[in-house]
């Protein structure tokens, strides 16, 4: 039988990996949608960011189920978000908040996965 002290740990690390890529996707849309960076030759860098930042979210949700710990339940709640943004459309408001809606649920994945270590 395997413990979770003893056998391999990636829940946390994806985790970890996942609410980085969300906030650095959040930053970079914002760059964009402030004219601090003009995206116009470099538009596919916010889809890749949101392309890794759904592979890790879907990653750390089944390490959570494998390895049994609560972050997961929280990640999954991020899942919908991720899920509804590209039917949002580009305007600035409902992208953002879409996207934002998604935030408490990486930070209390956070929470969780690092309160558990």
């Amino acid at each position: 039988m395997s413990d979770r002290r003893t056998g391999a740990r990636w829940a946390v690390p994806l985790v970890t990996a996942a609410a980085v890529s969300y906030a650095g996707n959040a930053a970079f849309g914002a760059a964009v949608a402030t004219g601090a960076i003009d995206n116009g030759r470099i538009r596919w860098v916010h889809h890749a960011l949101y392309v890794m930042t759904a592979s890790l979210t879907t990653a750390g949700i089944a390490a959570c189920a494998v390895e049994r710990r609560t972050a997961g339940f929280a990640l999954l709640s991020a899942l919908v978000p991720l899920a509804a943004l590209p039917y949002a459309g580009g305007q600035l408001r409902r992208h953002a908040t879409v996207a934002g809606s998604a935030a408490p649920s990486y930070v209390t994945a956070l929470v969780l996965a690092w309160r558990s270590r």
